[in-house]
């Protein structure tokens, strides 16, 4: 890929204008459009036709707009400010994250890399989400069934209980119903403590 659209998302209109300036400056990055989280993401980038999203979550983080992008619509790098909401933002469909500091190369090479279906995560952030040698989690309570499995993949890539009955083919209630049942299985108390956990016990790879 000889050149990358982006779309620079972000609440705040100067860190967009910055983001966009910064990534001008790199040779074969190409700024599609500057647009701040609103209820149709998915419309803006079939406007503006990117190859990736970079989204600023600013210091307020907030990755619930982030749902509108995932499920494989289009790659997105997140640019967070710290790491509390890390499981979050993951879960809820980023591909890339990286720090608020990075510097503007590795910045584009890890839209490169997104672009291009790799998974990009900073190294100070990686540990929070990959599994830890030296930590082990407490095994199973019993074995998740095929179709917990399948549930808890979906959960994995950030789709909503809805989402995941229409894909499944199943309704809403029995979806809440697999969900309980993982975390009960796993020891978790939310999804995304859910998503983490398994991730760590090798159950999902991300």
């Amino acid at each position: 890929m000889d050149e990358i659209r982006v779309l620079v998302v972000a609440d705040d209109p100067l860190a967009r204008a910055g983001l966009a300036a910064l990534l001008a400056d790199q040779e074969g990055c190409i700024v599609a459009g500057q647009v701040a989280p609103g209820l149709d993401l998915s419309g803006d980038a079939a406007v503006y036709q990117p190859d990736v999203v970079l989204w600023d979550l600013g210091w307020d983080a907030d990755p619930g707009p982030l749902q509108d992008l995932s499920g494989g619509v289009l790659p997105v790098l997140v640019l967070l400010p710290d790491d509390a909401l890390i499981a979050d933002v993951w879960s809820a469909g980023a591909q890339g994250l990286l720090r608020r500091d990075s510097d503007p190369e590795n910045v584009t090479a890890a839209l490169r890399a997104v672009a291009q279906d790799l998974v990009v995560l900073d190294p100070v952030l990686a540990p929070t989400i990959l599994p830890a040698r030296d930590r082990e989690d407490e095994p199973l309570v019993e074995a998740l069934t095929p179709r917990e499995e399948e549930v808890l993949h979906l959960l994995a890539d950030g789709l909503s209980n809805k989402a995941i009955a229409l894909q499944l083919g199943i309704s809403d209630h029995t979806v809440k119903f697999h969900v309980n049942a993982i975390l009960g299985k796993l020891g978790a108390q939310s999804r995304t403590e859910a998503v983490v956990r398994a991730t760590r016990m090798g159950l999902l790879v991300l």
